[in-house]
């Protein structure tokens, strides 16, 4: 197959008219530039140029090919621009994968910086129930970067973004309200809302239940933790739901659970040397976990 280096010396003559001054423009000796046009002709079988007292011309096959000559050339400087582009952030696709409760609180404002100051990058959001599924779009090739908890079985690149905080969602006129915080075996016999079997969290909160002597007894199961949380705030019981899950307009209470119980967010990816993955994840770990200032007045109210 010809080189480019090749099909540029070829369009350098033709254009130049010249061995000499083509070699200048393409920075070769002229017999290295005669060596280049050599090797494309072996490569085709047949001259590309005739060779004139003063000058050259094209060949039959020289005319013919020099409109794809052009085109691969052409095509091989827009793929150096775009990858540049792409190292440089400004453009490309990146595609992420991330827990539902983080989406809104982590994400939302990651995302809006990117739109604005990243608008040649396109991004696609696929959200999931469980640190599993994250690992999952990984493996398929469906997800560039995942954000969410930490995996159990994922053995890639991973990096912390921080700690988010488990706490007791409910209403404000439930008995445990009046509360500072709520210990986990205080919830034996108390209804929650709890999470269906395809969200992790609800696995991971009764392995940490029954750690410390309880078991969580479920009213009904809910796919998504924010709403577990609006389903406690309408009295059906308590839930257990990540802060990240959780907006300034929350109309509950909140209590902390006593010990206070956190879980690792972190960024993972298939490909840690990508620009786009480097720089998305370094920006979300910028960002970190924050707990917006109205629902911090929520968890320490009972304390006033």
């Amino acid at each position: 197959m010809p080189t480019l280096r090749a099909l540029e010396c070829l369009v350098a003559v033709l254009d130049a008219g010249s061995i000499t001054e083509a070699a200048a423009r393409v920075h070769l000796s002229q017999p290295a530039l005669s060596h280049q046009i050599g090797a494309l002709e072996r490569e085709l079988g047949t001259p590309v140029l005739e060779r004139l007292p003063r000058g050259v011309r094209p060949t039959a096959t020289g005319r013919a090919i020099l409109a794809d000559a052009r085109a691969a050339l052409a095509a091989a400087e827009r793929v150096v621009r775009t990858g540049r582009a792409v190292a440089g952030g400004g453009e490309g696709t990146l595609r992420i994968a991330c827990a539902e409760s983080m989406t809104a609180g982590l994400l939302a404002p990651v995302l809006r910086s990117w739109h604005r100051y990243r608008p040649g990058v396109l991004i696609t959001l696929t959200e999931t129930t469980s640190a599993d599924a994250l690992v999952a779009a990984l493996e398929a090739g469906e997800a560039d970067v995942a954000v969410g908890p930490r995996p159990s079985r994922w053995t890639g690149a991973a990096e912390v973004v921080g700690r988010e905080e488990i706490v007791v969602a409910l209403a404000a006129d439930h008995p445990l309200a009046t509360r500072a915080a709520v210990p986990m075996a205080d919830l034996a016999g108390v209804p929650v809302v709890h999470y269906h079997p395809d969200n992790g969290l609800g696995s991971w909160l009764d392995e940490e239940a029954a750690r410390r002597g309880t078991v969580l007894g479920a009213v009904m199961r809910t796919k998504q933790a924010a709403t577990a949380a609006q389903l406690a705030t309408a009295g059906l019981g308590v839930a257990l739901v990540p802060t990240t899950a959780l907006t300034r307009t929350f109309a509950g209470a909140l209590r902390r659970l006593k010990p206070v119980l956190h879980r690792d967010v972190v960024t993972f990816t298939a490909t840690p040397s990508d620009s786009l993955v480097r720089r998305f994840s370094s920006d979300v770990r910028h960002r970190g976990i924050t707990v917006p200032g109205v629902l911090l007045d929520k968890l320490s109210s009972a304390t006033r």
